[in-house]
C-alpha cells in the first residue's frame, strides 16, 4: 500500500481556518483499530530576508476520551476572554488606523510614517 492510500484512509474529515499568517487545520483521522481522533495543526508562514519563505507547524492530537473536558475548558477560557476584554481585537496591528511600515529596499515608492511623540504613552515604571 503506498503513502497516498494511507493518507486517504487516515483523513476522514477536514476543515481549514485561515487567520492572517496562521492557518489552522482540523483533521479527523483513524487509528489502526478504526477509531477516530482529532488533530489540530497550526501552520505559520515566515518570510526570510531573501524573499523565500517557510512554515512552522505545531500539532495537537486530541482523543475521544479527552473531548468533554477539552471542550469544557476551551469554552470556559474563551468565555472568560470575551467577558473580560470583549470580542474586539486589541492590538496595534488590528487598529482601524494601522499603517504597515515598509522597508525602503522592498518598495521605494512607499515611505514609513515616523511616529510622533504624541502617539507615545508615558509609562511610570513603578506601576509595572
Amino acid at each position: 500500500m503506498n503513502s497516498n492510500d494511507m493518507m486517504e484512509k487516515e483523513e476522514i474529515y477536514s476543515k481549514v481556518l485561515r487567520a492572517g499568517r496562521r492557518t489552522y487545520f482540523f483533521d479527523v483521522r483513524s487509528t489502526k483499530a478504526g477509531d477516530y481522533y482529532l488533530t489540530i495543526t497550526e501552520s505559520k508562514k515566515f518570510t526570510n530576508d531573501d524573499g523565500s519563505y517557510h512554515y512552522k507547524k505545531h500539532k495537537i492530537y486530541l482523543y475521544k476520551e479527552d473531548f468533554s473536558e477539552f471542550n469544557s475548558i476551551l469554552a470556559e477560557m474563551t468565555d472568560y476572554i470575551i467577558s473580560e476584554k470583549g470580542d474586539e481585537v486589541i492590538s496595534e496591528r488590528h487598529q482601524k488606523d494601522f499603517k504597515k511600515e515598509y522597508d525602503q529596499t522592498t518598495d521605494e515608492n512607499v515611505h514609513a510614517e515616523t511616529p510622533s511623540a504624541e502617539k507615545f504613552t508615558d509609562i511610570d515604571f513603578d506601576d509595572i
